[in-house]
């Protein structure tokens, strides 16, 4: 017996109408990632005051863990298929993380940055949740492994409003 699919197959296998959902929130995780990015190198560039060792480490691991993931989740998208729209624009329109306006007390970087980590477990979640209805091994695995980095760093700003 014979099967045909009425779906030409992504390049992982997956057939195109159930890879367009994984992609979708594959876009929304890696724009959030890029402005979290990018929001954690700005806090590591202007961050004061008595904490400022700790929190300029901090914010630079942030980053530099961030900056990663973003080529291993626009990898993915182009895994499965589709393209990759690297414009800032574009990610700012997709993000749910938002910009922080001014000059910002290292407690107020804390607050805004444990938030989007908070935000980003989040979205992974429900990656990880999408590909998984969808058999989709590979990008389930990428989701629960960033979901897991997100909280351990939310808990670790966490720490530093503690006290």
């Amino acid at each position: 017996m014979t099967m045909t699919k009425s779906k030409s197959p992504a390049p992982d296998g997956l057939p195109l109408k159930e890879t367009s959902d994984i992609v979708e929130q594959l876009r929304i995780s890696l724009a959030e990632t890029i402005i979290t990015q990018m929001k954690a190198q700005n806090f590591h560039w202007n961050v004061t005051g008595m904490s400022f060792g700790s929190l300029h480490e901090l914010f630079e691991k942030i980053y530099k863990d961030h900056f990663k993931a973003t080529d291993h989740l626009a990898e993915r998208v182009r895994a499965l298929g589709a393209s990759v729209d690297g414009r800032y624009a574009t990610f700012l329109e997709t993000s749910e993380v938002v910009e922080t306006k001014g000059p910002m007390s290292a407690k107020q970087m804390v607050e805004a940055m444990a938030a989007d980590q908070r935000m980003l477990s989040s979205t992974f979640r429900e990656l990880a949740d999408i590909a998984d209805q969808h058999d989709d091994l590979v990008t389930n695995d990428m989701a629960i492994d960033r979901a897991g980095t997100h909280d351990k760093f939310a808990w670790m700003l966490a720490a530093h409003l503690d006290g």
